[in-house]
């Protein structure tokens, strides 16, 4: 069983969000991803999905997106994004996904996932540079709120291989990334170093194409997995 991630599909099937807009690799972006997804991903198989998955305003509105995630190969793991307005709590989200029968769609939120030889973990995170967070928000308590739920994710993490008694590499999954150009979320970065984080996925970067996608600062190598900078092809992990 493999194991892969995507960010930012920016799913659209019932809202009127034209993506290519964006530039041309938006261009016919889901017969990209059906066919990316298909080329790579196998029943066996688990996709992690750190935020950005639908526009859709609420549940319903989304349910079309999650419909189609649902009929593509293997398991789907969904975490936060910056524009999923659908997400409420878990209690709700797991009570539609059962009554729509969607099967293969579980949440990272606040929680961890034993699978082969690692266990995935994550948060939504939040922007790097205070300046440009959007305003009225106040950018300290979300990053801390951030960095307890990292916690959280990381902590259960460790309990699985305890429980387990297997020794799994913890692999974070975030939606924005915590070390970007010349700024860094210390706070993020500290619950990852204190949990000895080695490797981190994130996405939300769009139309930089031309940035390298592996970054090592501080001992973490951190990886950029925006669907439209991966052409829509989820990207192997293990």
């Amino acid at each position: 069983m493999a194991i892969y991630t995507i960010a930012d599909t920016h799913l659209s099937l019932t809202t009127d969000k034209p993506m290519d807009i964006f530039g041309s690799r938006w261009e016919n972006y889901i017969e990209k991803l059906t066919n990316g997804w298909k080329s790579a991903v196998t029943d066996e198989d688990t996709v992690v999905i750190p935020g950005d998955i639908s526009w859709g305003m609420n549940l319903e509105e989304a349910l079309e997106d999650f419909r189609f995630l649902d009929s593509l190969p293997g398991k789907k793991l969904l975490g936060k994004g910056n524009h999923d307005y659908w997400w409420t709590s878990l209690t709700k989200m797991n009570a539609f996904f059962e009554e729509n029968g969607l099967t293969t769609l579980k949440f990272l939120y606040n929680n961890a996932y034993s699978c082969e030889d690692i266990n995935i973990c994550g948060s939504r995170g939040w922007y790097v540079d205070k300046n440009n967070s959007p305003k009225n928000t106040d950018y300290d308590k979300i990053v801390s709120r951030e960095a307890a739920r990292l916690e959280l994710s990381l902590s259960a993490a460790n309990r699985l291989n305890e429980e387990t008694g297997e020794n799994r590499e913890n692999i974070v999954f975030m939606h924005f990334p915590p070390l970007f150009a010349n700024y860094k979320c210390e706070e993020l970065l500290d619950v990852m170093h204190r949990h000895g984080v080695k490797l981190c996925f994130y996405g939300h970067i769009h139309g930089q194409y031309d940035l390298p996608q592996v970054t090592e600062e501080e001992g973490i190598e951190f990886v950029l997995i925006s669907g439209d900078y991966l052409d829509f092809i989820p990207q192997r992990v293990n």
